[in-house]
């Protein structure tokens, strides 16, 4: 009798570890976002556990190797198994060792297993050149978001192997790739006229005719950042209205940016986000044009940087801007005083209601302000 129950509980204890572990598992890692390491080492722990594992594709079709060393080999060793064969999302953000020669090895070696490649992350892997962005797009047909934040030696021509390879861009960022230039753009404006996102932060080559071009044609923007670009001037900054969809807008450092240029951004009606830091020549003329006009704005930033705000925080910082008073407050309480609740005022001479109760009277919500001079 003792047999028979130590070999039903040795039973139990099998089916335990065979089936309820193993789906245990398969639960926590689609509903935590384990590390590819991690997920490699779970294999390890049964046969049981490695096949269930196996059999869950969505675990296998993102590949992060964000700040890894050795990313490049270990990324043509991961796309040669059978796992990752319909991968949708790699990220190689800061891995700084990933070089052309990878990715040339990657259109070699692992073609096939990146037909299913959705989005691709190369931020920061300044060793990229235009060379081997011909190599991974080329690999790419269904890539529809691309990020090459902050790499000098991606020109015009990297961006023309983009448009002949990868024809379902919708979010594309070249933030800090300063040369690109308004002929750059414009192969984005030809070639991508439903682009959703595009970040061109710190292309200090563009001028006005190129994000004019750029305005007319990309018509269905939603997010849109022009961070630190000072060379734009009002002729371009009209356009911005045309986009009817815009959501998110960055525009520090916009030193030509009048109230004029404010006026027709106010056009578009479902802004959600704008980032005025720095727009000196503005006053409470585009202020106010802004808060009638963008009755859905959740976020009016003008900082330059506060890392505690929070994305999940509606702010409003006027950092410094002489020309603004009392009056766009007042103006943007009427719209936003049940979404404001961060507020920065520092240097805004010209705003005389800084008291915590001046300010709690405009925006209830205030949780957070500055308002030293």
């Amino acid at each position: 009798m003792e047999e028979y129950n130590a070999a039903e509980t040795e039973s139990k204890e099998n089916i335990w570890c065979r089936e309820t572990v193993p789906k245990v598992f398969k639960l926590v890692c689609c509903t935590l976002p384990l590390s590819n390491t991690d997920l490699v080492s779970l294999l390890l722990v049964s046969p049981s556990l490695h096949r269930t594992l196996l059999s869950c594709q969505p675990l296998w079709e993102f590949l992060n190797l964000r700040e890894l060393k050795n990313a490049g080999n270990r990324l043509i060793a991961a796309l040669s198994l059978p796992r990752y064969r319909h991968v949708k999302q790699i990220n190689l953000e800061f891995a700084r060792d990933v070089e052309d020669t990878h990715l040339i090895l990657i259109k070699d070696k692992c073609f096939n297993s990146l037909q299913s490649l959705e989005s691709l992350n190369l931020n920061a892997c300044q060793k990229i050149s235009d060379t081997g962005i011909e190599a991974i797009t080329s690999c790419c047909p269904q890539l529809k978001s691309f990020s090459i934040y902050w790499n000098i030696r991606v020109s015009n021509t990297g961006l023309q192997y983009i448009v002949k390879n990868c024809k379902h861009i919708v979010d594309l960022n070249i933030s800090g790739c300063k040369n690109i230039s308004d002929q750059g753009v414009q192969l984005v404006a030809d070639n991508y006229p439903e682009l959703e996102s595009l970040n061109l932060t710190r292309c200090v080559k563009l001028t006005d005719e190129g994000l004019k071009s750029l305005l007319q044609k990309c018509i269905f923007l939603q997010s849109l950042n022009l961070y630190a670009l000072s060379s734009f001037t009002d002729e371009a900054y009209r356009n911005l209205g045309l986009l009817s969809r815009l959501k998110f807008l960055d525009l520090c450092g916009a030193q030509n940016l009048s109230d004029e240029g404010l006026s027709c951004i106010s056009k578009c009606k479902n802004l959600e986000s704008l980032n005025l830091t720095w727009c000196v020549r503005v006053t409470d003329e585009g202020v106010i044009s802004i808060a009638k006009g963008c009755t859905s704005l959740q976020f009016l930033r003008h900082w330059f940087s506060i890392p505690h705000f929070s994305s999940g925080q509606a702010c409003l910082s006027l950092f410094g801007i002489v020309g603004v008073t009392d009056k766009s407050l007042e103006e943007l309480s009427k719209s936003c005083s049940n979404k404001i609740t961060t507020l920065d005022v520092n240097g805004c001479i010209g705003i005389k209601k800084r008291s915590r109760e001046d300010l709690l009277q405009l925006f209830p919500y205030l949780k957070c302000f500055k308002v030293h001079s």
